[in-house]
């Protein structure tokens, strides 16, 4: 196949029915996605590390929750602090505890077993989709805002001199808020674009939870408002 890499996205699966890994392979595999598979999560650090800086590195992960040597978690948290890779979470139940803890810890989105391929399907477009316009930024698209200073592209976040270090879902939060700074955002169109197509999938307090974390990391209390019943805003211009 003449393709270039560079237009292929990579997403490991990290799953240990193998039947059901395999079927996601094939199911996601396409012509310009390539995907792969492992049972454990030992198995998902070493491929994450080898590929890490290469034109093959993972775009997406599809984790579960529930792995033989481990807690799908406290994976997702490191490798959230460790790569630039977007991730979703397969729970085996719809466990609103497990839920809300992924999206804290940073999670692009979930899927509740079992699942309907088209949606499953879906919900991948929309990641990939998200990490091709985070790519395609212009590389000089930095924000300066009083104090503070936000690299997008290379995300990079100070306060001052100092570097916050910021979730992808805070970081996407950040964004809509700048982009719109003076304006009040509402939480429907706040849901869209930091987890899914509708705000149905995501437990209600997530955003709550994701605006504080926010705040308390750039010590924004005064800068990221709340519009009660309605949304939150950048006040500062």
């Amino acid at each position: 196949m003449e393709k270039d890499d560079k237009t292929r996205h990579h997403i490991l699966i990290v799953e240990d029915d193998t039947t059901l890994a395999g079927g996601l392979c094939r199911a996601l595999q396409s012509e310009n996605i390539v995907t792969m598979s492992c049972g454990t999560l030992r198995e998902a650090e070493t491929i994450l590390s080898k590929r890490q800086g290469t034109e093959e590195n993972f775009a997406l992960m599809v984790l579960d929750v529930n792995l033989p040597d481990g807690n799908g978690l406290d994976f997702l948290q490191k490798v959230k602090n460790k790569y630039d890779i977007n991730v979703i979470l397969l729970t085996a139940n719809d466990m609103e505890t497990d839920i809300v803890a992924g999206l804290e810890l940073g999670a692009d989105d979930y899927i509740t077993k079992p699942f309907s391929l088209a949606v499953l399907r879906a919900r991948v477009a929309l990641q990939l989709r998200r990490v091709t316009e985070s790519k395609t930024q212009s590389s000089s698209a930095e924000m300066i805002i009083g104090e503070y200073r936000f690299d997008f592209l290379h995300m990079k976040f100070y306060r001052g001199a100092e570097q916050v270090e910021l979730s992808k879902t805070e970081q996407r939060l950040l964004h809509i808020l700048v982009e719109n700074r003076g304006l009040t955002v509402p939480r429907d169109r706040l849901f869209e674009y930091i987890w899914s197509e509708g705000e149905e999938f995501v437990e209600e307090n997530a955003l709550s939870v994701t605006v504080k974390r926010l705040r308390d990391k750039l010590d924004a209390q005064e800068t990221i408002k709340t519009v009660y019943g309605i949304g939150y805003t950048w006040a500062m211009q």
